[in-house]
């Protein structure tokens, strides 16, 4: 009887014939690492050989550290006939990924590399009913614009019903599929009658690389306007207050926020941390001194971020606490003080001049850029109307 699969005419010697382990095709393992999974545990699950976890280790040295594989990175594994290892890929993070093959001298090649995205600009517009992330109906979108205009309008308190947004944004693609947002091009917020516009801006040094307005201003400010966001004020400025714990009228030189327990709680500008411990009646405290006589205190909070401590550096937007209820408070909350030159000052009250404006030189190439993206704006339909 002829083997199946040959062709008529002479027959090969049966003890030519391919083994039946090297027709079996390659296969690919693809998943997820699960909770407390490291690379050790990923070749066990799958039967994997040991000795190759210790050459793609060795292969992996100062490229990247295998340990910080961590819960939820997508992995794909490429087996041959005979269940080696050919390939093993990881996606690090939304732009980078890891990537082993192995070497016909043995052992393997590791690198990493970023992905190349294919850029499609899109157009977006939303009307406001109750808050951003509802009417944007996407959580990142929201955090990027709500930074955009962050030092312009407190998004827990200035935003009204009916206020609108449009959105000239990239969307990355790769292999024609759509993987996430990338850079807001350009932005406008029309908030209880006041539009604010922002622009992406860089210039070929990489200097000015920044969101501006209409003018070439930065929309930078010194100090956020909240420290948090999407949340409500639940207490605000006052001379004499009542106290809900005290029964007792006395000043409240501060905001509160309302916010759930462990809600993060950011620097609202550059400075130092003077202060960072338990204090009385306003618990975790962290106060944090800035240029011009300015200092920010941030009171009951649960919990310190990692590294906050008394003369440690901090950026502005950089996380160093989150919401609590420690010391006298009678819910989650983050009480947000302001002090001007020893004295303290509303926070919803401070007008700062911005950062910086862009030098003369580069404000033809910026006008340019900004009515192109005008254009884009003012084409882009609001929902239920027709341009």
């Amino acid at each position: 009887m002829a083997a199946l699969g040959c062709t008529q005419g002479p027959q090969a010697p049966s003890s030519q014939a391919t083994p039946p382990e090297q027709r079996i095709q390659s296969r690919q393992i693809s998943g997820l690492f699960r909770p407390g999974e490291s690379l050790y545990h990923l070749f066990k699950r799958h039967g994997l050989s040991m000795a190759e976890l210790l050459s793609l280790r060795d292969a992996a040295k100062g490229v990247f550290n295998l340990r910080r594989l961590r819960a939820g990175m997508p992995y794909s594994l490429l087996l041959d006939a005979r269940g080696a290892l050919q390939s093993f890929r990881c996606e690090i993070d939304a732009d980078t990924y890891l990537e082993a093959r192995r070497q016909p001298q043995g052992g393997f090649k590791v690198r990493r590399e970023r992905y190349r995205y294919q850029r499609r600009i899109s157009h977006m517009a939303g009307i406001i009913q109750s808050n951003l992330v509802e009417s944007m109906k996407d959580i990142v979108l929201a955090v990027e614009l709500s930074e955009i205009f962050a030092w312009q309008v407190d998004f827990n308190t200035d935003l009204r019903r009916g206020d609108t947004w449009r959105l000239v944004v990239e969307g990355l693609y790769l292999d024609g599929k759509f993987r996430r947002w990338g850079r807001i091009l350009s932005a406008e917020l029309s908030n209880n009658g006041r539009i604010y516009r922002a622009y992406w801006y860089e210039d070929p040094q990489g200097r000015y690389s920044g969101y501006y307005d209409e003018q070439g201003a930065s929309l930078r400010r010194a100090f956020l306007k909240a420290p948090l966001s999407f949340k409500r004020i639940s207490s605000g400025f006052s001379r004499r207050r009542f106290h809900p714990i005290l029964k007792i009228y006395r000043p409240h030189l501060g905001v509160d926020y309302a916010a759930p327990k462990g809600t993060p709680v950011s620097a609202a500008g550059d400075g130092v941390v003077v202060f960072a411990g338990y204090k009385g009646q306003n618990g975790n405290l962290v106060i944090i001194k800035h240029p011009n006589g300015y200092r920010t205190y941030y009171g009951h909070l649960w919990k310190f971020a990692r590294g906050i401590r008394k003369g440690r550096r901090v950026k502005q937007g950089q996380v160093i606490g989150y919401v609590g209820s420690t010391g006298l408070a009678t819910g989650p909350h983050l009480d947000y003080r302001v002090k001007r030159n020893g004295r303290f000052i509303n926070p919803l009250a401070m007008k700062l001049p911005p950062a910086r404006r862009l030098p003369r030189r580069l404000m033809s190439s910026f006008k340019a850029l900004r009515l192109a993206m005008d254009e884009r704006l003012a084409s882009i339909t609001l929902p239920g109307k027709q341009g």
